[in-house]
């Protein structure tokens, strides 16, 4: 393996996460620290505007981390790639760390960013952890959100397959990383309530990881409530899920790609079918 490579390749995961963490915490602190309910404010919008920054947050890290690293910038992604597109198991782990890093290294800034205004809208840190990390809707319940996240990620790997398979119809003129942010909008409009839709353990545990160093009383992690493995185990089964779904649905019935050799068309088989 060649260390310079990984290195590079890490480096953009972590540039593309933190950039998707970025738009959406930052969509989330707008909607959430400067509603106060006095009359006449002005209100940052609501659940669309939320569901929009993450969307916008997915596609301009896809477009800037996809020519060095494939824009992973989800664990749950980098797993299914794994399994079902011969991505190299020794890449997953500084992957997923990588990820998990630029995660965290997002959710600060935009706390600092907004420190002010969390003096003012929470000073004690007891009820805005929610802008950094997922929590369910109903506490107590933590089934309904595992599904809510295993069918949510399962959802995503089935469209991302799908968009990125040369073998189907992708979207050309590099528009993927706009069709895979639309997917996660869809997402967030559809499957988004139950558990804050994470579908990404890098996204939902490295800015809660800053939620417990910064001292968020409600974090979910050391608060009691043990709700933090639902975005990570959730997401990793729906990925497998979905992306077995997608290859076992359409991906094995779709023809090898062809390559041009010496002037030739040649089959190759993809190692998806192997």
């Amino acid at each position: 393996m060649n260390r310079s490579s990984l290195a590079a390749e890490m480096l953009a995961e972590l540039l593309g996460t933190g950039i998707l963490v970025a738009f959406g915490c930052g969509a989330c602190a707008m909607v959430v620290l400067f509603k106060t309910g006095v009359p006449g404010e002005v209100v940052h919008g609501g659940w669309t505007n939320i569901t929009i920054g993450w969307a916008l947050g997915v596609t301009m890290g896809v477009w800037v981390a996809g020519r060095v690293s494939g824009a992973h910038l989800n664990p749950a992604v980098t797993l299914a790639l794994v399994l079902f597109r011969g991505f190299p198991r020794r890449k997953m782990l500084p992957y997923w760390a990588a990820q998990t890093a630029g995660a965290f290294l997002a959710a600060a800034v935009v706390f600092l960013n907004y420190r002010p205004a969390f003096a003012k809208a929470d000073p004690l840190l007891e009820h805005t952890a929610g802008i950094f990390t997922t929590f369910p809707a109903f506490p107590g319940s933590p089934s309904a959100g595992f599904v809510d996240q295993l069918l949510g990620t399962a959802l995503l790997l089935l469209l991302v397959f799908a968009v990125t398979d040369e073998r189907n119809q992708p979207p050309g003129a590099n528009l993927a990383p706009l069709v895979i942010g639309l997917i996660v909008l869809g997402i967030g409009c559809s499957f988004g309530s139950l558990h804050g839709y994470a579908i990404n353990p890098a996204r939902d545990f490295g800015p809660r990881l800053l939620t417990v160093l910064v001292g968020f009383r409600n974090n979910g992690l050391t608060d009691g409530s043990g709700v933090w493995w639902v975005p990570v185990a959730g997401p990793l089964l729906g990925a497998v899920l979905g992306a077995w779904i997608y290859e076992a649905a359409v991906g094995r019935r779709l023809p090898a790609p062809t390559v041009a050799r010496g002037g030739a068309e040649e089959r190759v088989t993809n190692r998806v079918r192997d």
